[in-house]
């Protein structure tokens, strides 16, 4: 019962009344436990007493005796459906769900998801369950449930790779994926190592495909708790695979990783015992490996290792993959693509898997939760350089001798510091390295796609250090005290982020603001004295200057990021002493002709004012600041920092008001409004909402003075002008001071308004009759003016409209009787609605950001300003709330009784009248108008109930046909603040029967307006559906509405979110909790709905308006049914008058209609979806062809009519596509599995839950009726085949129409039934049709209906034949060792010429094995292959149920017309250049079921078309060539052997030198079919043929084109065998490589391929044993030096050595100019440039380094040629891709040895002009894996190179210092600075002539190029050494000779431009002189004087 407040003891400054008078139940006020702690939170916060927890857990265990009863019926469509949807409304209402039903319901929805033939529907309703169930890790853990991961692993192997013939595929794999990735966490831990022994045999890294599923497995399904056995294994597969996508799912997984682990216990080896294992499948084992290297014993005290839970060696490439993750271009030439690239190998099944998170989420998290003090701390980053003590003299003062270079880095190898780290930690200490490297891609002038990944990368860091940060500040923090982050570590990252978040700030790419924007406000509540103060000093010169627009915005939007720290004194106690000068510049933000930083400002306003209150508290006391105001960059006291924020806020008074001026004045400049009351178009309506905010949220925080003065300033302005542009401007900003204090808003506004609508109506405004939009009369515009305010006033608080009841009636009665025009009318409904809804509804009066009697004591007035920003506990908040009082109902009442009543008298009247003019149709419309607005205002002022026989009629009509009504689910209603709730109270009976009459009337005006039919009716009939809406839709939460409170709650969360896991908020967000609390309780309610004769009547009336004759009317009806499908169960009234309108000699317009309401999907998807409704639509939308308009209008108008309004055939094809697209197959066979696990899960959940008989008894009618239903279903769908077979097989169906027929059919061929005779004839015949499209639908149902014929007769059980899992008779299973021999065994088999033959015992050398993936990492212990057919007789038989199905494909396919026919279309002329796999795949299917039977039949044609050399007939040939070859593969050996020898002599002909040019990719295609996971023993003439031509051919004969003939179809072949082409690999490389410097380029390019796959087959790991447990014990065992995956390249080093032998003598034979392309050189250089560039862009990238490092130095010189573009091009491109594969640790030395060996002893100065940029690229791209030592090493080089004679060489050498010195050790800039201006002081110029002239101006240029280098090296930072550099030294210099000059004022140029953003901080860091003289070294003026 609701609890209505005493009001009649209100006093004026009451806070209102006590929330405490809420009846809370007893089980609740009581609580328990958190949940019901959290529980008793909801309960308080609303305003009305809720139900007991008992009551409520009664209701969930009857809604869960319902999904047991559905589930034990098997019930699942659509039983279990239904009552899931109640257990989701349930959980909305915020009750604790018991942990032990929570267990057994998540274990039952996990068994029917993972229940092979599940429908897929009900598969992701109970994933998504199963996911609401587990979310909360609290609630439940491993500890609580156990589910076992076999299920879903069978399922996904099952459906994830499909064959060929299997075009139709589902969500299933990704439906298993995602539950798995639900569960993995309740997977048992000691299921590990079983896991690992299924998983890793499928490894195979010479398939993608099998590489990138097997990860996904692992990565799936392994616990993620004790990874410390598999761990390093992971690593290592990692590290040697190539491969972007694989690196996306392997960072997710670190990163979870990472941040569970931060925890030491999770993986304690002890918790594996502990854990009860009790979730084993039956096909699962338990093996028990050696585990005494990782489990020795001792103390477990966690997993971490040198960083986090990582190696040194496994941060290194982390840290790689974390750079190459931002895809920032170096003009380098796409190194970065070699991973897509090797992707784009993967098969498309790849995709239908779940996508991992986005890398950039995961590297943040990943970084963040690897960070703990883990090693010497650095200075921090304020403090001075550091400095060690100096060595002996020669070291700070080396002696000057021998060359300049030598001279310059003689200091950089004598001293080796200890490693310090930034922070501590070496996690952090990365990361700064990163974001050094990338600073310059923040910059705004560098901005690209790489921006948005950069700054999102940088938001996720700190959003995951502040969620860590107070997590580790709780009491419960599991993470050891050791481990957790510092001040140091948080302080250090902020100062590494600061500056290019700063950099980044005036970016124009809007996700990359955001990102910043939320950067900001993380790092502001991190560090706020970091952040505050640089935005505050950026911000504030732009706002005052206003020069750049986007400068600007930029400012607007960094200072709405750190509003937290403005505010909130917690936050930052300074920040709020700025806020006036803040606003006060803000105040021009406000401007209509900037609506994008209107919008900005507005924003930041808005997030202000909820956590402060604007009232000025200087007259409290007296001020203290004016002895402050020269010491403000002074740290100040708390007490000197309040006085200086009480002073300023003596300055809110002027402010406000300019604020509200500056409103006024934007409000004054709208556009004039439109018909449709809108000024302006969107952009307008957007700025006045978001002004009008703002406005509303200051107005509450306003002090009473200052909100005495904005009421008077609106009411002036309101009083004194009326605006017609600003109406409903206007109406906005009155609703601001009324949300805030309407009692005094409507003292002032509402005598006025009155009084002025009086005075207008008495002169005649709203006289003239309108009922449409249009312009309002500018004799309205007062009027309109004062409505807009009036219904501004009545917006908040009921209780104060009583004051002024009389005077509100009276008004009310006028505008009802004198209003005429469609504004002065509409306007006034909606004063009334409005008024009625604050009086009768249930809301929240107040919004401050504390509580009301906080906010009212005098205290806090005086001192507000301590508690701006103030967070809340859940429990701390106190909420008034308007529940309407009894004189509120009463006056609700009264305006019924005396307004609507009477216009509802009226309104009858009009209705009986039988002349309708104008005037009849303004009175109608305004007066229903009035009417529907009234109802429109009582959503909640009376509680529905459904009687019991109401309930029976409806449950018997309802949409949920053939169930039983105890299965059809409902709802009960609850407490949601209804008014009245005795459906006994007078005032009920009153309103619920007006209601009825009013509904009563809605359908005979119905009846009226569509006998009458006129277009002039249209806006009565637009206004009666309007009015239809309010009375079937308007209740409960229609005016408080679910789903829009929950966006709105979210966007506060969002908005006021200052870290992750935050409890403490700001008070609104509670309100707004509160709120959604109260609308999900009025949600509940609305979500059934009483429909009785009446209602069905008004549904039937929408109907017939969705198909009237206008098409505005139908739209708006149409939308309507809709909206009215979610409430009411009215599809299976509509569905027959729909079906009526689609007959012959129906109107098109009432046909169109109809149609147009069927695609709507609430409709054909639902028929089309409904089994017993498909027969019904199938042959109404085929009734349709009778309909056929002209498709070709012969006039214009015609034209313009068939454009305008599509023909009746474009509506039947636009709602065939809509419900073919929901049409599937019918499949039942989910009743016929059996899961024994399920069973278990539903008996554990029944123990828990209370049963008696009848409750038995309903079980066994919901399981009778289940068993009704499917066969009634059956029934219906065998009758919709029969109705289309006829269909399609008559012959006066149009071809469009039997299209769709053959489709329909198609999707009606069923897996678990025979398919019938009559319909495989259709499909048979179609096939020959002279439409290719029809022929394209049959041949796919023939290929459809004999697979099934085949999964019939070979699946062993339903659940088999559920997920196509047949058992082939010849399958077999052959034991296998782990061992290599094994591998070689089987490999060198598939060379085997010898014929096989078959044998009682089964061995290697004995059955064929298609597809090989085991064997490559490790063995599983069994190998599956096929043994030999018979020698004479069939293995097959096909099921006896589809016997007459195979006699009639029999009787069609065995006759030569038949096939004569089919050859004929497959011959016609297309645009396929290959064979089309579809018509091959449709031979097969019937050479398989049929056998040899019509081959000679076919065999004469194939003859013929064989010798045909056109290319349709050779494609024709070869498709039914290869269908026959296929479809035989398990016929009877001599049958085979028959064809093969008919074929045989036909493959020298046609695969021979006959071929023509244009039919190889024709019979290079056939090759590929064949060879497609196939045995080439299968095909031993194929294989012979085309081996015995490669080997053979002479391929340096005249023309190239019979090489490429035979190389074509080489290529099919080695590409298709893949792995299994390994035997051949060598003889093929022994005479392929004799052809490397063949005399035609499409042959070496041959060359290249072959050698790139050859190397890519050949690798394989190289553990001790093929055995999963040694590879997996190996990995965590050998050193990182051990290749134990086998990368290293070791295939061509034989060849590759003999190359760089023989380049040395090819280079002294090139031949010069235009033939150096004839050179044997020159070909050669070639080949192995492609060779390497393929090999860097395959999976196995990382082997190619092998063989790069021998040919570096050939490499480098191949860039040098200038005679050949070709070679220079490769070379170049091969150099720089090579630089994007991440090498192994060790080579990096040699790799940097090889460029410094080209850099320095390179006599071409070209070279080491091309070579200096692979250098940087290679530093970049592979950063983490440089050492410091190693970085030394470079530098030594480089300022060797300074002394370069080539001044190009010198600035490239400079360029280069720059990257590298940006990311050195400190102490290696400032001894190089040292070294480069003792150079520059030293080196003397002497006069032009001397000889020594050029040499010393190189010296002092390499001198002004290192520092330089220097300069740039910090481009955003100004170093303390950097100003005597750039005043002294660099101006000195600055006249020198040309180069030095330029390169200074280059230097200078860069200088400045970097640093103009921040030059009002860098300038501080110069003294006076120094900024003079860097004027005059940027300009010769004072530029930054």
């Amino acid at each position: 019962m609701t609890i209505i407040p005493d009001v009649s003891r209100l006093a004026l400054d009451d806070p209102g009344p006590d929330m405490r008078q809420t009846q809370i139940p007893d089980d609740i006020d009581h609580p328990t436990d958190r949940y019901m702690q959290k529980l008793k939170l909801y309960a308080n916060s609303i305003p009305y007493a809720i139900e007991s927890n008992a009551r409520m857990q009664d209701m969930l265990d009857f809604i869960l005796r319902r999904i047991t009863q559905c589930i034990e019926a098997k019930d699942f469509e659509p039983g279990l459906i239904q009552w899931d949807s109640m257990v989701t409304y349930w959980n909305m209402l915020k009750y604790p769900f018991p942990k032990e039903k929570r267990i057994r319901l998540a274990k039952l929805y996990f068994h029917v998801a993972t229940t092979p033939g599940m429908p897929t529907q009900v598969m992701a309703i109970c994933a998504d369950g199963l996911s609401n169930l587990t979310r909360s890790k609290k609630k439940l853990n491993i500890d609580d449930m156990r589910l076992p991961w076999k299920p879903i692993y069978n399922i996904l192997r099952e459906d994830l790779f499909l064959t060929r013939r299997q075009f139709e595929y589902s969500q299933l794999s990704w439906c298993m994926g995602y539950i798995a990735d639900i569960s993995r966490r309740f997977f048992h831990p000691a299921a590990i190592e079983e896991m690992l022994s299924t998983f890793l045999p499928g490894f195979n890294g010479t398939n993608l495909d099998s590489v990138l599923s097997s990860q996904y497995y692992l990565l799936t399904f392994l616990p993620l708790t004790h990874p410390q056995s598999y761990l390093p294994m992971l690593c290592r597969l990692w590290e040697s695979i190539n491969s972007y996508m694989y690196d996306d799912r392997m960072l997710q997984f670190l990163s979870r990783l990472a941040e569970m682990h931060v925890d030491p216990t999770i993986s304690d080896p002890a918790r594996i015992y502990d854990i009860l294992d009790d979730e084993k499948s039956e096909d699962e084992g338990r093996p028990k490996w050696k585990q005494d290297d990782y489990h020795a014993g001792q103390m477990w005290s966690g997993l971490y290792k040198e960083v986090g839970i990582f190696t040194e060696h496994e941060w290194h490439l982390i840290m790689c993959k974390c750079l190459a993750s931002m895809a920032i271009p170096l003009k380098d030439a796409g190194s970065l693509t070699t991973g897509p690239t090797a992707d784009s190998s993967s098969s498309f099944e790849i995709g239908r898997l779940p996508k991992a998170n986005w890398r950039i989420q995961s590297l943040a998290k990943l970084i963040v939760y690897s960070m703990s003090p883990d090693g010497a701390p650095a200075p921090p980053s304020t403090a001075s350089t550091p400095w060690y003590t100096p060595m002996t003299s020669g070291v700070c003062t080396p002696q000057v001798g021998g060359s300049v270079g030598e001279y310059l880095t003689l200091p950089l190898h004598k001293w080796e510091p200890p490693k310090l780290y930034l922070g501590g930690s070496k996690a952090l200490d990365s990361l700064a390295r990163l974001i050094a490297s990338t600073e310059h891609f923040f910059h705004p002038t560098n901005s690209g796609s790489w921006t948005s990944d950069l700054t999102a990368f940088v938001k996720y860091i700190v959003y995951e250090f502040n969620k860590r940060w107070h997590e580790e500040q709780l009491s419960d923090c599991k993470t050891p005290l050791t481990r957790r982050l510092t001040r140091e570590m948080k302080r250090e990252l902020v100062k590494c982020l600061r500056t290019v978040v700063f950099l980044a700030i005036f970016s124009q790419d809007n996700p990359t603001v955001s990102n910043v924007q939320s950067t900001l406000k993380s790092m502001s509540c991190m560090e706020p004295d970091l952040v505050f103060q640089p935005v505050l000093e950026r911000a504030i010169p732009s706002l005052e200057a206003l020069v750049e627009t986007q400068r600007t915005l930029s400012v607007i939007k960094a200072l709405s990021s750190i509003v937290p720290a403005i505010v909130s004194r917690d936050i930052y106690y300074p920040g709020a002493k700025h806020l006036i000068t803040i606003l006060q510049l803000l105040v021009p933000g406000i401007d209509l002709n900037d609506p994008t930083k209107t919008l900005c400002t507005t924003a930041f306003l808005s997030e202000v004012s909820q956590y402060i209150m604007f009232g000025d508290v200087t007259s409290s006391e007296g001020s203290e600041a004016s002895d402050l105001e020269d010491n403000m960059e002074l740290k100040l006291s708390n007490e000197a920092e309040d006085a200086l924020l009480r002073d300023s806020t003596a300055s809110f008074a002027s402010w406000v008001a300019s604020f509200i001026r500056r409103v006024i004045q934007l409000l004054e400049n709208l556009p004039e409004e439109g018909p449709n009351g809108s000024a302006g178009g969107t952009t307008e309506v957007e700025v006045v909402d978001a002004v009008t905010g703002a406005c509303s949220q200051i107005c509450v925080h306003l002090s009473d003075p200052l909100f005495d003065l904005v009421l008077n300033m609106i009411f002036d302005y309101a009083s004194t002008n009326v605006r017609s542009n600003a109406v409903r401007a206007i109406h906005q900003l009155v609703e601001c001071v009324a949300n805030a204090h309407p009692q005094k808003t409507l003292a002032k506004f509402l005598p006025f308004c009155a009084a002025n609508i009086r005075t207008e109506i008495e002169h005649g405004a709203s006289s003239v009759r309108t009922t449409s939009p249009s312009l309002p009369l500018p004799s309205d515009a007062t009027l309109h003016w004062n409505l807009a305010i009036l219904r501004g006033c009545v917006y908040n608080d009921g209780s104060e409209l009583l004051e002024y009841k009389d005077e509100l009636l009276s008004l009310l009665t006028l505008l009802r009787d004198k209003t005429f025009s469609k504004r002065g009318y509409t306007w006034s409904g909606k004063l009334l609605s409005s008024a009625l809804i604050t009086l009768t509804h249930t809301y929240p009066i107040e919004n401050k950001f504390v509580n009301p009697e906080q906010w009212n004591d005098e205290e806090f007035q005086r001192n507000h300003h301590l508690h701006w920003g103030k967070l809340f506990e859940p429990g701390e908040i106190k909420i008034t709330w308007h529940v309407p009082s009894v004189e509120e109902i009463d006056f609700s009442l009264q305006l019924f009784r005396e307004l609507v009543e009477p216009a509802m008298t009226r309104l009858d009247l009009l209705l009986e009248t039988s002349s309708r003019d104008a005037i009849w149709r303004n009175d109608f419309c305004r007066y229903l108008n009035f009417v529907q607005e009234a109802f429109t205002g009582i959503p909640t002022l009376f509680k529905e109930f459904i009687s019991p026989d109401l309930l029976q009629s409806m449950l018997a009509s309802s949409d949920i046909i053939n169930e039983i009504p105890e299965m059809i689910a409902s709802v009960e209603p609850l407490a949601a603040g209804f008014c009245l709730t005795d459906p006994q109270d007078a005032r009920y009976k009153y309103i619920t029967e007006l209601r009825r009459r009013f509904g009563e009337f809605l359908h005979a005006a119905s009846l009226s307006l569509q006998r009458q039919g006129e277009e002039n009716t249209v806006d009565a009939v637009q206004i009666l559906i309007g009015s239809i809406h309010t009375y079937l839709l308007e209740y409960g939460d229609s005016k408080d509405s679910y789903y829009v409170n929950c966006d709105q709650y979210n966007s506060e969360i969002g908005v006021a979110r200052q870290y992750a896991g935050q409890k403490v908020w700001p008070r609104a967000v509670f309100v707004r909790r509160a709120r959604f609390f109260h609308s999900s309780r009025l949600f509940w309610n609305s979500i059934e709905r009483a429909r009785g004769p009446l209602e069905n009547s008004l549904l039937d009336d929408v109907v017939e308006w969705s198909m009237w004759h206008y098409p505005s009317v139908r739209q708006s009806s149409q939308s309507l049914l809709e909206s009215l499908t979610s409430v009411y169960d009215l599809r299976l009234r509509a569905l027959p008058a729909l079906y009526k309108a689609l007959q012959p000699g129906t109107d098109d317009d009432r046909m169109k209609g109809a149609l147009w309401t069927l695609n709507i999907s609430s409709f054909g998807r639902f028929a089309i979806s409904e089994p017993t409704l498909v027969p019904e639509i199938i042959q109404q939308l085929f009734g349709c062809h009778h309909n056929e308009k002209v498709l070709f209008p012969s006039t214009f108008s015609n034209w313009v009519t068939a454009f305008f309004q599509p023909s009746i055939q474009n509506c039947v094809s636009a709602v065939t596509d809509t419900c073919l697209a929901s049409f599937s197959e019918p499949c039942y066979l989910i009743y016929d599995i059996k899961n024994t696990a399920l069973d278990e899960a539903l008996l554990a959940l029944k123990s828990c839950l209370s049963f008696n008989k009848s409750e038995d008894c309903i079980t066994l009618r919901a399981r009778e009726k289940r068993i009704e239903r499917v066969r009634l279903m059956n029934e219906e769908y065998n009758r919709t085949t029969q109705a289309v077979l006829e269909i399609a097989n008559d012959a006066t169906t149009h071809w469009r129409y039997a299209i769709v027929a053959v489709r329909v059919l198609r999707t009606l061929l069923r897996r678990d039934t025979p398919t019938s005779p009559s319909h495989l004839r259709l499909f048979l015949e179609k096939v020959c049709d002279s439409n290719p499209t029809m022929r394209y639908y049959a041949q796919r149902g023939i290929m459809k209906a004999l697979r099934y014929i085949k999964l019939r007769s070979y699946c062993r059980s339903p659940a088999d034949l559920a997920l196509s899992s047949p058992i082939n008779p010849l399958r077999c299973h052959i034991p296998t060792e782990g061992s290599y021999s094994s591998t070689a065994e089987i490999l060198i088999n598939f060379r085997s010429r010898v014929p096989i033959q078959s044998s009682e015992t089964l061995d290697l050398n004995s059955i064929y094995c298609d597809t090989l993936h085991q064997g490559w990492l490790a063995w599983s212990g069994t190998l599956a292959a096929h043994k030999l057919p018979h020698r004479l007789t069939s293995t097959f038989k096909w099921e006896p149920s589809s016997a007459e199905a195979v006699s009639c494909l029999r009787e069609i396919a065995v006759d030569a017309d038949f096939w004569k026919k089919l050859s004929g279309h497959f011959a016609e002329e297309n645009h396929e250049s290959t064979v089309v796999h579809d018509h091959i795949s449709c031979v097969k299917s019937i050479f398989q079921v049929l056998g040899d039977e019509p081959w000679d039949l076919l065999k004469p044609k194939l003859e013929t078309l064989l010798a045909d050399q056109d290319k349709n007939k050779q494609r024709a040939a070869a498709e039914l060539l290869a269908g026959v070859l296929n479809g035989s593969k398990h016929w009877p050996q001599e049958t085979q052997d028959r064809i093969w020898q008919w074929f045989t002599p036909y493959i020298k002909k046609t695969l021979g030198q006959s071929m023509k040019t244009e039919t190889v990719p024709i019979w290079t295609s056939f090759v590929e079919y064949m060879f497609h996971h196939k045995d080439p023993r299968r095909l031993q003439p194929l294989v012979e043929h085309i081996v015995e031509q490669f080997n053979s051919m002479d391929y340096n004969g005249p023309s190239s084109l019979e090489s490429i003939k035979v190389l074509a179809l080489f290529r099919a072949f080695y590409t298709e065998l893949g792995w299994k082409f390994t035997s051949w690999s060598d003889s093929t490389m022994e005479r392929f490589w004799r052809e490397v410097h063949s005399e035609h380029d499409d042959v070496r390019s041959h060359v290249a391929e072959i050698m790139a796959f050859c190397n890519g087959i050949m690798w394989q790991p190289k553990p001790t044993s093929l055995d999963v447990e040694a590879f997996v014990r190996e990995c965590r065992e050998v050193t990182n030096d051990t290749d134990i995956m086998g990368i290293c390249g070791t295939y061509h080093i034989s060849r590759v050595l003999e190359l760089v032998d023989n380049f040395k003598v090819w280079r002294e034979q090139r031949l010069p100019g235009l033939r150096a392309h004839q050179s044997t050189y020159d070909r050669v250089g070639i080949v192995v440039c492609r060779w390497l560039f393929l090999s860097v862009h395959s999976t196995d990238a990382i082997s190619a380094f092998d063989y790069i490092l021998p040919l570096m130095p050939e490499l480098f010189r191949f860039t040098e040629v200038h005679d050949n573009e070709e070679l220079v091009k490769h070379a170049n491109v091969l150099l720089v891709r090579m630089c994007g594969v991440a090498p192994p640790r060790s080579m990096i030395g040699s790799l940097l040895s090889a460029i410094f060996s080209a850099i320095q002893t390179s006599p071409s100065w070209k070279v080491r002009l091309k070579a200096l940029p692979i250098l940087q690229v290679l530093y970049f791209r592979q950063l983490p894996l440089i050492s410091e030592s190693e970085v030394n090493d470079i530098l030594d080089v480089l300022c060797q190179c300074l002394d370069d004679e080539v001044v190009e060489v010198r600035e490239m050498v400079g360029t280069t210092l720059s990257g590298i010195l940006r990311l050195s050790p400190r102490r290696s800039v400032v001894t190089l600075k040292d070294r480069f201006v003792k150079l520059a002081g030293k080196v003397q110029l002497p006069d032009r002539v001397s000889p020594v002239y050029s040499t010393a101006v190189r010296q002092r240029h390499a001198a002004i190029i290192g520092i330089c280098a220097l300069i740039d090296s910090f481009p955003y930072t100004i170093e303390k050494w950097m100003p005597g550099l750039l005043t002294t030294v660099m101006l000195e210099h600055a006249y020198d000779p040309i180069p030095i000059s330029t390169t200074i004022h280059r230097c200078a140029s860069n200088f400045r431009k970097t640093h103009q953003d921040t030059w009002h901080e860098d300038s501080r860091r110069f003294t006076d002189d120094q900024l003079a003289a860097l004027s005059t070294l940027l300009t010769g003026s004072s530029y930054y004087a």
